[in-house]
């Protein structure tokens, strides 16, 4: 019902090129540039400004994405105000998706609670990485991300989601069983801060996470390889090849020996999820009923973990 191209200059400003915004978009960057100068010859203002190869949004665009996030909000409560004059079943569609401990551990579980309590509601769950799981929000392809709190996510305050915190996971260290502290009941991450490191790939959320907690306790990694499945992260610490920070809820692999030692001290590497949707979505009952299956969950099955809301 709002004009599509709105969503495209929302995308231009959440990811700073046209051709970034074409991949979310799913367009080719000359139909991105062909739609922005369409909008902009019809509002008679200049929306973009070209920068070298790159561009930047100007004054005028600004002023009309504040529009842009208010009358997508507005559309998301219309939408629910509507949902007032249907059956009390929910019949719709349900969307979660969220990254893989969670779309493992979590999500399943909430599902269940929501096939027993709404069985007409039909229901998808996909995993994906949390960066990814915002533009599925913005191009309206989810209804509820689950995703890890990084600085690759938007913040709070961004006008177009509306985040909810679910859980703090502590995470554990990963070590071999030859690993000197090995027979430990609890370590200090300092204590490890000399060994090599296996982390995810860079535009990972999870390696976001391990070197954010690294540095916070004041040391870089010494990074000696990468993974991003939890197989080949055990395997290579389980031959003594590095050490791993794991979260608690990451179920790894039997056939990998390896110890899991919690980490103990002030410096404790906590990653913190949180539950996020369009901003305005909350009220509609399909969103409701699943943030409140997520909620429940947290509360029943993590209820050290879990944080009010």
């Amino acid at each position: 019902m709002i004009d599509r191209r709105l969503s495209v200059l929302r995308a231009i400003a959440r990811h700073g090129t046209v051709t970034a915004a074409a991949e979310v978009c799913r367009l080719t960057p000359s139909a991105v540039s062909h739609q922005m100068s369409a909008l902009a010859r019809e509002l008679d203002v200049a929306l973009l400004e070209h920068v070298g190869r790159n561009v930047r949004l100007t004054e005028a665009a600004g002023t009309l994405l504040e529009h842009a996030e208010k009358l997508a909000a507005q559309w998301e409560r219309a939408q629910a105000d509507l949902a007032t004059h249907r059956e009390d079943e929910l019949t719709g569609t349900l969307r979660i998706c969220g990254f893989s401990t969670a779309a493992a551990v979590v999500a399943p579980r909430a599902l269940v609670l929501l096939r027993d309590e709404h069985p007409a509601l039909r229901l998808h769950l996909r995993e994906i990485e949390p960066a990814r799981a915002f533009d599925l929000l913005a191009a309206d392809d989810t209804d509820i991300a689950v995703v890890v709190a990084t600085p690759s996510i938007p913040p709070r305050s961004d006008p177009a989601f509306e985040q909810f915190p679910l859980f703090a996971e502590p995470l554990d260290i990963l070590v071999g069983p030859q690993h000197p502290l090995a027979a430990r009941d609890a370590v200090d991450l300092l204590e490890i801060a000399g060994d090599p490191w296996i982390v995810g790939s860079p535009s990972r959320a999870y390696y976001q996470l391990v070197i954010l907690a690294c540095t916070s306790a004041g040391f870089a990694p010494n990074v000696a390889h990468y993974a991003d499945e939890w197989d080949t992260g055990a395997a290579l610490v389980a031959a003594g090849f590095g050490v791993a920070l794991v979260p608690r809820l990451a179920a790894l692999p039997g056939h990998h020996d390896t110890r899991r030692i919690p980490i103990r001290g002030p410096m404790v590497p906590t990653r913190h999820v949180l539950a996020a949707i369009r901003a305005g979505s909350r009220a509609q009952p399909d969103v409701a009923a699943g943030l409140d299956a997520l909620r429940r969950v947290c509360a029943t099955d993590l209820p050290e973990l879990a944080e009010p809301w």
